[in-house]
């Protein structure tokens, strides 16, 4: 009976093609790959054609979704090539790791002294959560050197990189251009794995002599205990009866499967009492970017697409020469897509730099290394920027692996992949940007599903501004990211389809909501996603908050998102009718608090509430209501008119007042003139000025009265004054666009009082001007027009 152990460096191509060599020459009976035997269940659909790496292993808890961990493959994975064996050669394969129901278990025992440091409610996630995010992926498929779930305090005992000790012996500087050379870029696999052994042997025994594994450590008992789960999966083969074993695990691992094993009764001791948890296993799509170390995946490679190129040469029978040659191939490709030059004069002169620095330095074949500075001093003439683009989009790759159909699956799962293969949305790694057109029903159908998505917490999509007029045309950034699985698995705690989901979890929002505004952000959600059966509730809410609150604030918060319900009504078809009485409540209750919500402001206090009017009068416009209109303008004027309002609020109010008509230019200047009266405090007339002419200086420019009002005004002002007072005129004249500062600079040098409209009237033709008017009403489409003057 032999037992075979394969100590091997997780997504390592080199280690994957020797590894299938070893195990054609070997001839196992049974396959025992480090990996969750929870999955074991799900290993056969590997061996279907439509299972396209890169694919990952979810293990998670249903009952605690937080409680989750991926376990991802490449094709160029030494597992995936074992388990692929084993099922080509029809003989039992199995994971032989400690289960994740004890994992997950232990971790989520630990939860409750994390959690206490966050108080009830906050926004900041418990350890734990974060740790499912980042810890828990790097463990999954752990790495030569394996991370545990732990709390943050509890960290291992040996050093962070033992493969430092024999890179430094062999004379490299760095581990991992040390494993390459020796495993990786190795052509003759002969007694590669008995060298493996025998060097993870010498140096497991001095790192535990300098750091003995302390078992009252949470991270060094768990890995005695895998450890010991895995040598007692290699004593159940044995008492099977298989005679050949091969072992596949990490490289650290190895030394540990070697017999004489330790006593039975020793491992049973550290595995006794383990906790457990219900977990399910299932596939999902994965990317090579998600693969690689810059992601924060604990055993990530930094080059998963440079790792695939070298793994398919190697299938394919390629020499060393053809292989940088398909390199340079798709490096000049990708370049002359993005409009760069790329000859196929310069893949040949860069392959033959690679191979000449590979030679100097003494390696079999050019790495990744002799790759780059090939292709930067070839393609890019130096240039380390395009290089970014060579690193985004082949070093690393946006591949997308896929599972077969028959995949394990909950009920929104399916219907959402039923949905986007109805409306055409195919899940892509890449960033790709849609431009909707909402009068057609196959694009109204994608926004809707991308909108109900977003209400699951599901950011497959991401909204964009769009270009040109009209409300009809909407933008989205799609964006498919392998968390995104695990999100889906949590939203469907609310329903089987995005449909009933997005509803169930939508009232749960509303009854959670803590106030007005946030009702009425998640109402515009709603119609967006066309949601009807939501809007009925949401509704009800609404009007119930909206009866109760005494906060001329959140009302104001609450009138910009249903104004902008109504504004997309039309482009929908959505008939929110519903929403129209609640907006005309708004407005009335709006109109009667805002003078007393107004009152004895300080600065900070004056600013936020001038940023509520400002978000208030452009959605009063937006509704295009005469009612409304009026109603508003008759409260700014009673604001104007109060003596002890803050300087930016009167302001405002008097400038919005003069743009939409309701103060003549006389009327306001002479406003002007009194808040610029010297019986005001000077930071009052200040602050006045800056809420007037918030946003644009062109009334400067075309009101000769308000500019004479403000000029001598500011002429008149003592230097100490004029001094303090000159940050704040330089802000508000600052957010003038620069043209506007650019003539309003030459207007105060030329020293000019006269009237620039009065200059533009002398030099007017009006008899010319008149000759024009006929055609242009043609032009616009009018039956008459004005007699001429």
């Amino acid at each position: 009976m032999t037992v075979k152990v394969f100590g091997i460096r997780h997504h390592g191509p080199g280690s994957a093609r020797s590894l299938v060599k070893s195990l054609q020459t070997l001839q196992p009976d049974i396959v025992l790959v480090e990996g969750p035997p929870d999955a074991n269940d799900a290993i056969s659909l590997i061996a279907q054609p439509e299972m396209e790496p890169p694919v990952a292993l979810l293990i998670y808890a249903p009952d605690q979704l937080d409680q989750a961990v991926y376990y991802p493959f490449a094709e160029f994975s030494p597992e995936w090539q074992a388990i692929q064996y084993g099922l080509q050669q029809g003989i039992p394969v199995r994971f032989m790791d400690l289960p994740q129901t004890h994992q997950l278990a232990q971790r989520l025992a630990q939860r409750p002294t994390i959690a206490d440091n966050n108080p009830p409610n906050s926004d900041v996630p418990s350890e734990p959560e974060l740790e499912s995010e980042s810890t828990t992926e790097g463990d999954s498929e752990n790495d030569d050197l394996e991370t545990a779930i732990a709390p943050p305090t509890a960290t291992r005992s040996i050093p962070p990189d033992p493969l430092a000790w024999l890179a430094t012996a062999a004379g490299y500087t760095d581990s991992e251009r040390w494993w390459e050379h020796m495993v990786e870029q190795r052509q003759d696999s002969t007694a590669l794995f008995e060298a493996i052994l025998e060097a993870m042997t010498a140096l497991r025994q001095e790192v535990e002599r300098a750091h003995p594994p302390d078992l009252e450590n949470p991270a060094d008992l768990r890995e005695a205990q895998r450890e010991a789960y895995m040598r007692r999966t290699i004593r159940q083969a044995q008492k099977e009866d298989f005679q050949t074993i091969a072992v596949v695990c990490g490289a650290w691992h190895s030394s540990a499967f070697c017999e004489p094993f330790p006593a039975q009764k020793h491992d049973n001791a550290l595995l006794k009492g383990l906790p457990k948890l219900k977990v399910k296993a299932t596939w999902i799509p994965w990317t090579y970017g998600r693969l690689s170390s810059y992601s924060g995946y604990g055993a990530g490679i930094e080059s998963p697409g440079w790792y695939d190129h070298l793994w398919r040469s190697s299938e394919s029978a390629h020499s060393t020469s053809q292989s940088a040659i398909y390199w340079m191939t798709q490096v000049a490709r990708l370049l002359r897509e993005e409009d760069l030059e790329a000859s196929s004069a310069s893949v040949i002169e860069a392959v033959r730099l690679a191979e000449a620095l590979a030679a100097l330095r003494d390696s079999a074949m050019p790495g990744l290394a002799e790759m780059n500075e090939a292709a930067q001093t070839v393609f890019c003439m130096g240039d380390a920027a395009p290089m970014q683009l060579i690193q985004e989009r082949l070093i690393v790759s946006d591949r997308l692996g896929q599972v077969p159909a028959d995949t394990p699956l909950i009920p929104l799962q399916q219907n959402l992949q039923q949905l986007q293969k109805r409306l055409r949305l195919k899940p892509e790694a890449s960033e790709r940007l849609l431009t909707l057109d909402l009068r057609k029903e196959l694009d109204r159908d994608r926004s809707y599903l991308l909108h109900r998505l977003l209400l699951l917490n599901i950011p497959w999509g991401e909204p964009q501004l769009t270009s040109g007029k009209g409300t009809f045309k909407e933008g989205w950034q799609l964006r498919w990211q392998p968390s995104l699985s695990l999100a889906i698995i949590e939203a469907g705690q609310w329903g089987n389809t995005v449909a009933t989901a997005a509803v169930a979890y939508t009232n749960h929002q509303a009854d959670a909501a803590p106030d007005l505004p946030k009702l009425t952000q998640l109402l515009d959600q709603v119609l967006l996603a066309a949601l009807p059966e939501a809007i009925a509730y949401l509704m009800t809410r609404l009007q119930s908050a909206a009866a109760i609150a005494n906060d001329v604030a959140h009302l104001m918060a609450a009138l910009p998102p249903l104004a902008n319900i109504l504004r997309y009504r039309d482009v929908r078809q959505t008939d929110s009718s519903v929403v129209a009485h609640v907006v005309d409540g708004l407005v009335a209750r709006i109109c009667i608090g805002l003078p007393g919500g107004c009152a004895s402001l300080d600065d900070d206090a004056a600013a936020t509430m001038l940023k509520a009017i400002n978000e208030t009068h452009s959605a009063i416009k937006l509704l295009r209501q005469e009612t409304h209109a009026k109603a508003w303008s008759a409260v700014l004027l009673q604001l104007v008119d109060r003596s002890n309002l803050h300087g930016l609020i009167a302001g405002r109010c008097c400038r919005l007042l003069l743009d939409e008509g309701s103060l003549q230019p006389e009327e306001t200047a002479r406003r002007l003139g009194l808040a610029l009266s010297l019986a005001n405090e000077p930071t009052q007339a200040a602050a006045w000025v800056e809420g007037f002419l918030q946003g644009s200086g062109l009334l400067l420019l075309h009101d000769d009265a308000i500019w004479q009002v403000l000029d001598d005004w500011v002429t008149s002002l003592p230097s100490d004054t004029f001094t303090a007072l000159l940050p704040l005129l330089r802000r508000t004249f600052a957010n003038f666009p620069a043209p506007e500062r650019r003539q309003i600079g030459e207007r105060v040098r030329a020293g000019s009082q006269t009237s620039s409209t009065a200059d533009a009237d002398a030099d007017f033709d009006r008899d010319r001007a008149d000759a024009a008017l006929p055609l242009i009403a043609q032009l616009l489409g009018l039956q008459e027009f004005p007699e001429p003057h």
